[in-house]
């Protein structure tokens, strides 16, 4: 059995942290593959290194001195290897470090540098082989992760290697020019390895114990998710659910390599289980409730709308020509409204309303802004008569006015409209009534 485990920053943020890590690698030889992230806060108000990294790199880009910040970054790895009683130096690393920014090596490279580094440690600390993602993780020449290319290389590098170290969020063009992952891409490159060595569990091990159906930040000690699908997870990320970045889905998807959430500061705890599909029956009719703010509905009207072959394209065609991605197209037979991103959207509204007129020619457009969207998501939706009317009367009962329901033919999730300033006390109707009421 091979495990692939992914620790985060917060797991890797000081020395004390690195032993919780390295006890919970060597209580289970089956972890065999470890992807770090860089060092995260310490404590409260503490700086993350790969943010210290992006200042450091700016001040070079402009150039102006960095020698102090650099420094500053290089004295948070020594306190870990001295907390450690490693006798490995960086000197050297860092030596190259300044070189390649003096020579602006550019802002991917100067992110990158706070995984590579952490990883070199963390091999020195387990004996573990290091392995640059450099080397094995590749992007095409448009900047896109290329998956078949980078899957033959790690089979290929990895099949003799029982053990290694691989650095996360970055990888290299053909010509070994680093490139970076978005933001969190560091579990992205743990699924990565997990599907090149077929791994049987991709454990990503965090500071929380796994998925909570709600944001704690919203919901106080909300209950925690035991399993969830794939398809569920997608849904809850794309709507600001936030554990596990949510292209690492992918990766291990296509394998049926299942993902499990871990606590590096509690190990005992089971965490959540995302599966490609489960018989468990779910403790609750939804599975998790996740939303966003800033969004504007642009309202569409033409009478016989419905009858008018391409008329749904031509709208969409206004938004695309203006670089504009929708969120979600509610319809009705005369009526049909577009959810954008605000913050994108407000720039160019009467470009993209000139450009409906233009193209499709409706009667009228109107633009409602400052809404949210909550998705609420389970499969146990599906086998539950009088979800949607649940909602709608939670909803009511807290006084919040619902702008719109959307529910796809899979009835997975059903996503709700609401004013901004309704957000959060619709969340909490909806969660009163699925989890604190279990209705």
């Amino acid at each position: 059995m091979k495990k692939v485990v992914k620790f985060g920053g917060s797991s890797l943020a000081s020395a004390e942290q690195f032993r919780k890590v390295g006890d919970i690698i060597h209580a289970d030889k089956e972890r065999r593959y470890v992807i770090p992230s860089a060092p995260g806060k310490r404590f409260s108000g503490d700086t993350k290194v790969t943010d210290m990294l992006y200042g450091c790199y700016e001040l070079a880009e402009n150039d102006k001195d960095f020698k102090r910040e650099l420094q500053a970054i290089e004295e948070r790895y020594q306190e870990i290897m001295d907390g450690l009683s490693l006798t490995l130096s960086l000197k050297e690393e860092f030596k190259t470090i300044a070189e390649n920014f003096k020579k602006k090596a550019g802002v991917n490279y100067a992110a990158s540098r706070g995984e590579y580094l952490n990883s070199i440690i963390m091999a020195d600390y387990l004996g573990f082989p290091f392995i640059d993602a450099a080397e094995v993780i590749r992007f095409d020449e448009n900047g896109d992760f290329d998956s078949e290319t980078t899957n033959d290389i790690l089979k290929e590098r990895l099949k003799d290697v029982d053990n290694a170290v691989i650095p996360g969020f970055y990888g290299a063009y053909a010509d070994g020019t680093v490139k970076t992952f978005s933001r969190g891409g560091s579990d992205i490159t743990g699924s990565i390895v997990a599907r090149a060595v077929k791994a049987d569990v991709y454990e990503n091990w965090t500071d929380v114990s796994g998925f909570l159906i709600a944001d704690p930040r919203i919901i106080e000690n909300p209950e925690r998710i035991d399993t969830i699908t794939y398809r569920e997870l997608r849904e809850l990320s794309y709507m600001g659910a936030s554990v596990l970045h949510e292209d690492a889905i992918f990766p291990v998807r296509r394998e049926g390599i299942p993902i499990n959430i871990r606590n590096t500061n509690r190990p005992q705890d089971e965490g959540t289980w995302i599966v490609e599909s489960t018989c468990q029956k779910c403790k609750y009719v939804v599975t998790g409730i996740a939303g966003k703010k800033g969004f504007c509905a642009v309202n569409i009207d033409k009478a016989m709308m419905n009858s008018e072959i391409g008329f749904g394209r031509k709208v969409l065609q206004a938004f695309e020509d203006y670089g504009i991605s929708f969120e979600h197209v509610p319809s009705g037979i005369d009526t049909m409204t577009v959810f954008v991103h605000q913050d994108e959207f407000m720039d160019k509204e009467q470009k993209v309303v000139s450009a409906i007129h233009r193209l499709a020619d409706p009667d009228s457009i109107d633009i409602e802004a400052d809404l949210a969207l909550i998705a609420v998501v389970g499969r146990g939706m599906k086998s539950t008569r009088g979800t949607a009317g649940r909602i709608f009367s939670a909803l009511a009962h807290a006084n919040v006015n619902v702008k719109m329901i959307d529910q796809g033919s899979s009835e997975l999730n059903i996503i709700i409209g609401v004013a901004n300033e309704d957000f959060e006390t619709a969340i909490k109707a909806i969660y009163d009534i699925f989890v604190l009421a279990r209705l």
